[in-house]
């Protein structure tokens, strides 16, 4: 019996269906732009049941409110050909057909039995991984990756898979350990490359991860525009808090916006990049024109809270004033309809969408009210710990704005313990002490903004 790039046996009839299959595996779980090429194979091969599952995947992850449509013909031929497949190939249709029906909880549990089962399918662990994500369960995450690396721990990606779920359960030296061994392994292991630099920035070792990423950056090559622009966003983050204003949008220009304009990824990191700079201070000049003119799609797109989120930001801040009151109205109707995951629309994303806009719309005092009452939840609607700072950093410019100097003392000094030595935090409290009455805390800030800066001549 033939085998996918990870080793396990799949139904295939010839050599050129079974290596479009592995290639998906293996471009999947290495963002790379192979993965593609089972589309090929589906369409000229409509029996094989495992090619046309995952050419709906693919159509899938396209993150758009008509992304089940899409693939629900594949899905359905791969139904219609079930006969002859193992037991983990119709698994992974039945978690694929959940996901395509919106039942995440049935896709979520099918996905963790087939990795359970079959700890060497890490195709199916990374879909799997991907939705817990966008839950906010960290934990089923990191569960998931101790799974493959008990099935392969010689693949780098089993642990570059494990390093994230330790990351984004705060296990910061569990997951350095974890996204070393998988660079010891393969240096070409572009999530593992990712997931260090959470923990770079989330430990503050600002220089070290830019330098990181900069030594990587050879590697990304064939890579998917998520992954590439991804890593480069993270890249600028750390040069946004070195306060090197132009190699951000440097890397904003040339890296991160202009791969993939259309796709879902590729937008929000454009709009949270560009949303950081200017609370940093940065005039980005007229780049929101042509980012807000990708969303106008967008109004209707409520498919992932978090995704809407930047969305809405992106269309007000770009002056697309009337779309992002029409996408207000759907933030509203979504917190109301019945779903499993109502709570979450109208507990959490509801007020922080509210919060943000507000923010656009330069009402400081209910943009810090709403986005309070949305943070301690955030979680819940998923995204990174990076990812989701941004709405932390709105609050906090609100905060300032308002002049609820106090809460924003608390806030920053906070984030000095992680980031002690921040351009923009610091700038922004050296404002706030100064405000309050405190030369001499406001001249400590001064001073590490003043060496930070020094540190990049």
């Amino acid at each position: 019996m033939r085998a996918d790039w990870a080793g396990n046996p799949i139904t295939a009839e010839d050599d050129a269906t079974a290596g479009a299959i592995s290639d998906f595996v293996g471009g999947f779980v290495g963002y790379e732009e192979r993965a593609a090429n089972v589309l090929a194979a589906a369409q000229a091969n409509p029996s094989n049941m495992l090619a046309n599952a995952y050419a709906g995947a693919l159509h899938l992850f396209l993150e758009t409110p008509d992304a089940p449509s899409l693939a629900r013909p594949w899905l359905d031929r791969a139904a219609a050909n079930v006969a002859g497949t193992t037991e983990r190939e119709r698994i992974t249709l039945a978690a694929l057909a959940a996901w395509a029906d919106g039942d995440m909880p049935r896709a979520i549990a099918l996905g963790r039995e087939g990795v359970a089962a079959h700890p060497a399918d890490l195709a199916l662990a990374k879909i799997t991984q991907y939705h817990q994500f966008n839950r906010g369960d960290a934990p089923g995450m990191l569960a998931v990756g101790h799974m493959v690396v008990g099935g392969r721990p010689d693949l780098a990606h089993s642990h570059g898979m494990l390093a994230f779920g330790f990351e984004q359960c705060h296990m910061l030296a569990e997951a350095e350990d974890a996204a070393l061994r998988a660079v010891a392994i393969q240096r070409r292991e572009p999530w593992a490359h990712h997931a260090l630099a959470h923990i770079h920035l989330t430990q503050g070792r600002i220089a070290e991860g830019r330098a990181f990423l900069e030594d990587m950056a050879d590697s990304w090559t064939d890579l998917n525009s998520f992954m590439l622009s991804h890593n480069w966003w993270h890249y600028a983050l750390f040069a946004i808090s070195q306060g090197d204003f132009g190699a951000a949008l440097r890397a904003y220009d040339e890296r991160c916006w202009g791969l993939e304009k259309g796709y879902s990824q590729d937008q929000i990191g454009a709009v949270s990049l560009l949303a950081r700079l200017e609370i940093a201070g940065v005039d980005v000049g007229d780049r929101w024109e042509d980012v807000g003119a990708h969303l106008a799609p967008r109004t209707g797109d409520f498919v992932n809270g978090f995704l809407s989120l930047q969305y809405l930001y992106g269309l007000a801040r770009s002056g697309r004033g009337r779309a992002a009151a029409e996408m207000m109205d759907g933030f509203r109707a979504r917190a109301e309809a019945p779903a499993e995951d109502r709570a979450v629309w109208a507990e959490v994303v509801l007020p922080a969408a509210e919060g943000i806009a507000a923010h656009a719309a330069g009402d400081w005092s209910r943009a810090a009210d709403r986005l309070g009452e949305a943070l301690p939840r955030l979680w819940e609607a998923g995204g990174s710990h990076a990812q989701r700072d941004l709405f932390e950093q709105l609050w906090l410019d609100a905060l300032i704005r308002c002049g609820r100097l106090v809460a924003a003392q608390q806030a920053l000094e906070r984030r000095r313990g992680f980031e002690p030595m921040s351009v923009p935090s610091n700038r922004a409290l050296a404002g706030v002490y100064a405000d309050l009455g405190l030369p001499g805390e406001a001249g400590a800030a001064e001073a590490r903004v003043r060496a930070a800066l020094a540190e990049l001549d």
